[in-house]
């Protein structure tokens, strides 16, 4: 395959916040907020130049180790090769070390962007490989889905491929987040399973059929009954109260009930 061309105007991405591991959905369930973070990316003739507004302007690099950067230099090797350079310009309001998928929305920014600015990038990198490709990046797809595909999703491996789905929330549904003051990466953070379980069971939760609207069609839903299985121990679970929210964030720093209550079914 002959070597990418690349366009010579510049491609602004935009990459929402997210909330991942809802309820009993641990490493499947997954959220988009709307808060959101802006790329515009240009191809160079040479070098890199990074100018950040916003979010970590104060503490990102501005070199090839910043995520977003990487996260182009895969996508671009995917799509057949290098450009001589780039510029990019990073408006970010997703906050750093929150629990709000900062670091999924960079990866999924970078991975866009590369395939926007590749003349012919979404024959070479269809919505599939890109979703396979954030996957490989982040390790696992409950954040890259929902930025990638919007709404509430559903994400899960199959035969080592990573797979999602898109539902709609219902329009009741308002998520409220409870972030701390201080910010800490989620891998410095405990999960509340232990990680060799938790990677046993991961994608093994069923979606709810509420409060999305519709559902994954017949094959999709047949995946997930193959992987089906209880949540991992010591997820915790909402308090015993009548209108206490039925799913909370499983994991990280930042909590998010929903602000709409559900009447009790007794």
């Amino acid at each position: 395959m002959a070597g990418p061309a690349f366009r010579a105007a510049a491609v602004r991405v935009r990459v929402p916040a997210t909330s991942a591991n809802l309820g009993p959905g641990f490493d499947a369930l997954g959220l988009s907020l709307g808060l959101y973070d802006d790329v515009v990316v240009r191809v160079a003739d040479s070098g890199l130049h990074i100018d950040i507004a916003g979010e970590g302007s104060d503490t990102l690099p501005r070199d090839e180790r910043h995520l977003l950067v990487r996260s182009l230099r895969t996508a671009f090797d995917a799509l057949g090769g290098q450009p001589r350079g780039l510029e990019i310009v990073c408006a970010n309001r997703i906050p750093h070390g929150r629990g709000l998928g900062s670091s999924s929305a960079a990866i999924c920014a970078g991975i866009v962007a590369a395939r926007a600015v590749t003349i012919g990038g979404e024959s070479r990198l269809d919505d599939t490989a890109l979703l396979e490709l954030a996957t490989e990046i982040e390790g696992h797809p409950d954040n890259v889905a929902p930025c990638l595909l919007g709404g509430f999703t559903i994400a899960w491996m199959e035969h080592g491929a990573a797979r999602a789905v898109r539902l709609e929330p219902a329009d009741s549904i308002v998520p409220v987040v409870f972030r701390p003051r201080e910010a800490g990466p989620d891998r410095d953070r405990p999960r509340t399973a232990p990680a060799h379980r938790a990677a046993r069971r991961r994608r093994r939760q069923r979606g709810p059929r509420r409060p999305a609207r519709g559902g994954p069609d017949p094959a999709h839903r047949a995946a997930a009954a193959r992987h089906r299985g209880p949540p991992p121990p010591g997820v915790p679970r909402p308090p015993p109260c009548r209108r206490a929210p039925r799913w909370w964030k499983g994991c990280g720093p930042t909590a998010s009930p929903p602000s709409s209550p559900v009447p009790d079914p007794r």
